[in-house]
């Protein structure tokens, strides 16, 4: 995985999320966007599926899964 000055670079684009919470008449703070925290829930998040593929023999990680 690609690192920046020791954090993880960010899972998700920057643009689309604030589109998103743009569409629901809301703004977005910096530090939802430059923040470690929704990186962290989607990286938790794909750790428990990759956990729960692998738990069932499968190398593929599949929409189930999550």
């Amino acid at each position: 995985m690609a690192k920046k000055t020791g954090k993880v670079e960010p899972l998700f684009v920057k643009s689309k999320v604030r589109e998103y919470i743009k569409s629901k008449d809301m703004n977005t703070s910096s530090g939802v966007l430059d923040g470690e925290a929704l990186n962290n829930m989607i990286t938790w998040m794909l750790d428990r599926a990759v956990q729960r593929a692998q738990g069932n023999g499968r190398k593929t990680v599949k929409a189930r899964d999550i």
